[in-house]
This record gives structure tokens, sequence and C-alpha cells, in this order.
């Protein structure tokens, strides 16, 4: 408390991330300073909506390859376009320095897991932050599908597309 007043006051972080045009695509998110391997960055935020609703929205929406939605669990699917911040601007790589980890609620309530967004090497402030998305269209990936899905992260091993690659079978 400020003594005299009824306001608290409370550390502000410095800013580590900030939104500007990316070399990937469109927009991007930046460090700006370094930041260590093991950080906690961003939650992923947006409104919380079930499959089917998400279905029922984006039904007569055409794929283009560029989505705003990130599964959660089974039942729910956060869709930034609808209250998302700064960590639905995070790019695609297949050498990504970050990872998105879904934090499961501690009660079990599938309505209040969260996606986080940890660095998983040291970042050096300038740095664009990425992460696999492995996007799971849930059908045969086609060639229009990989093209529709590119990836152009650039990375030397890059591997074409977005899409979650399917495990190759043994022999």
């Amino acid at each position: 408390m400020i003594p005299g007043s009824n306001f608290t006051t409370r550390r502000l972080m410095p800013r580590r991330i900030t939104l500007r045009r990316s070399p990937i695509h469109g927009n991007g998110v930046f460090a700006v300073t370094d930041i260590p391997k093991g950080t906690e960055l961003v939650e992923y935020r947006g409104r919380r909506m079930t499959h089917a609703q998400i279905d029922r929205k984006y039904a007569n929406v055409p794929d283009n390859g560029h989505t705003f939605l990130f599964t959660l669990n089974d039942k729910y699917v956060l869709d930034a376009n609808v209250g998302g911040n700064i960590a639905r601007w995070i790019n695609h790589s297949c050498k990504p320095n970050c990872q998105a980890v879904i934090e499961e609620d501690e009660d079990g309530d599938p309505r209040k897991d969260r996606v986080l967004i940890d660095t998983i090497r040291p970042l050096r402030a300038g740095d664009e932050l990425t992460y696999d998305y492995g996007i799971d269209v849930g059908e045969r990936i086609t060639p229009r599908l990989k093209q529709l899905w590119a990836c152009r992260c650039g990375a030397p091993r890059c591997i074409g597309t977005m899409l979650k690659p399917k495990r190759s079978r043994r022999r």
C-alpha cells in the first residue's frame, strides 16, 4: 500500500517481448532483452470454446493456412481471434526457440487448463520467438494441405509445413 492511499503498488516486470513485422510471416513476437532458457514468457489467451462451437463458428470460413486457434484439451479450444493477446503472433519454426506447454488445472477442470509459452534455449535481444505448431488436421496430409500450411521459417532442416508429421512405420 502507498501510505495515505487506497492503491497498492506492484513491482512491474520489465517488458521482455514486443510485437513487430516478421521476416517469417506477417507479425511476429521478438525478445526485447536477453532471456534465459526455461523462462515462462506469456500465456496464450483467447475465448475458450468447445470443439463443436469452433466447428460451427468456422464451418463456412475457407482454410487459408492462418489460424489463431489453439487446441487446449479434448473439450476446449482457445480462439485468440477473440480476447487474444501477443502470444497469437508467435510464428511457427521447424527449429523453435520456445515451446507451448499445456498446464492442466490441479483440480482436473478442463475449463481452467492454460497454454504457456516457455523458452527452450536462451534468446538474445532481437530474436524472434517461435514454436513448433505441430498442427494436426485430422485427415490425410495431401500436397494441397502441405501447401496450405506451408512453413516459411527458413531453418536449414525446415520440413516445409506446419503440419504435424505422421509417425513413420517400422518395417
